[in-house]
């Protein structure tokens, strides 16, 4: 599919930027200033390092920040700019204009199976080797790539594009404009399992110590489902367990990365953001725009408050109120965090003034201050 050209005129209008220079300039692709091949060519230079190198860049058209000063040349070398306050969000921008969608062939595809009672929009999309189970409904819009397996009773929202290998259990409900990326799976049994007698982990957690001992483990089904609401979005190789009995359940606008395993029974809010490797075990309750970053382990059965921020690699045991930042293992506040680890800093330290200590100790009872003494001493 060939981009359109646009104006820097209508580009900025869209973002809701200034204009420098010649705001006529047609452009057909957004670059980096090294790559551009020529005038057609938009020179992304939002950031001080990209910024130098738009001197000997061959775009005449380029994206800066307000505020950065231009280097030498660059005046006369792009003869309009676009300038924009905030440069991430007016990278999202730039990039629905510029987007390459993916390739999908209108209508269902004689290689693609459609059960008979299914329900297809007649303007969807499904590929070939795609599998579309009884009772299935899939809105209006929606794509769905090869290799992607929808169960039976499942819906699947209008526009939402579900990439090749996704699979989405029986039942599973889907919101509109969802993506769901290369082999993520949605709707999974839940990991639930329950010994006749109290077991190794029941005693473990109660008494610290393992009394039972887990003769029998059975299996305890998972007859809920998964409910995504609009916009969310399924990273790659990430995996949603439906609920015991209910629906495991996911927010409006919640972004969920690659990697990312949650648990039977989790309630997520609305626009959160899960990190690559969260996990996230069952029951836990998370509240609206809650951000865990990389391979933030959380618990069972715990609450995380709206607006809550979590560090990189912590271990959520606990319950975290709103707006708070949180970090470690186990995580703690931030600023008590922060307090461990210059502990944990000044602890050599800390150990040399001791030995120093008991070796004048050592010396005023008349002891030996031999490096031996000094040694047996520590």
């Amino acid at each position: 599919m060939t981009t359109p050209s646009l104006t820097l005129s209508a580009i900025a209008e869209a973002l809701g930027a200034a204009i420098e220079g010649d705001g006529s300039i047609t452009v057909r692709r957004a670059v980096h200033p090294s790559e551009a091949e020529g005038p057609g060519d938009l020179a992304l230079a939002m950031d001080r390092d990209l910024l130098a190198l738009l001197p000997g860049s061959k775009a005449v058209a380029a994206v800066v920040s307000e505020g950065m000063e231009l280097p030498d040349g660059v005046a006369g070398g792009t003869l309009g700019r676009i300038v924009v306050k905030r440069p991430r969000y007016a990278m999202a921008g730039l990039l629905d204009l510029f987007e390459r969608p993916v390739h999908a062939e209108p209508g269902v595809s004689p290689q693609a199976y459609v059960a008979p009672d299914a329900v297809v929009a007649p303007d969807a999309s499904i590929a070939p080797f795609a599998y579309i189970g009884p009772r299935a409904r899939i809105g209006a819009g929606a794509v769905i790539l090869p290799h992607v397996t929808v169960g039976a009773d499942a819906v699947i929202g209008e526009g939402c594009l579900l990439h090749p290998g996704a699979r989405i259990g029986e039942r599973v409900e889907m919101g509109a404009r969802c993506i769901i990326h290369p082999n993520a799976a949605v709707g999974n049994d839940g990991f639930s399992f329950v010994t006749p007698e109290p077991g190794s982990v029941e005693s473990a957690k109660t008494t610290g110590r393992v009394v039972g001992t887990n003769v029998l483990i059975r299996r305890v089904n998972s007859i809920g489902t998964v409910v995504l609401g609009d916009d969310v979005e399924i990273g790659a190789g990430a995996t949603i367990d439906r609920g015991t009995v209910t629906a495991t359940r996911i927010g409006n606008g919640t972004k969920i990365d690659n990697l990312v395993q949650i648990g039977h029974n989790v309630q997520v809010g609305t626009n959160c953001m899960l990190c690559g490797h969260v996990g996230i075990a069952g029951s836990t309750e998370i509240g609206d725009r809650v951000v865990l970053a990389g391979k933030v382990g959380v618990a069972d059965h715990v609450k995380i408050g709206s607006d809550a921020v979590v560090a990189a690699n912590s271990g959520v045991g606990t319950d975290i109120p709103p707006k708070s930042v949180w970090m470690g293992y186990p995580a703690v506040p931030r600023t008590r965090a922060f307090e461990q680890y210059k502990g944990l800093a000044r602890l050599k330290r800390l150990f040399a003034d001791v030995a120093e200590l008991k070796k004048r100790l050592t010396a005023l009872d008349g002891g030996p201050v031999t490096a031996e003494a000094a040694e047996r001493q520590d």
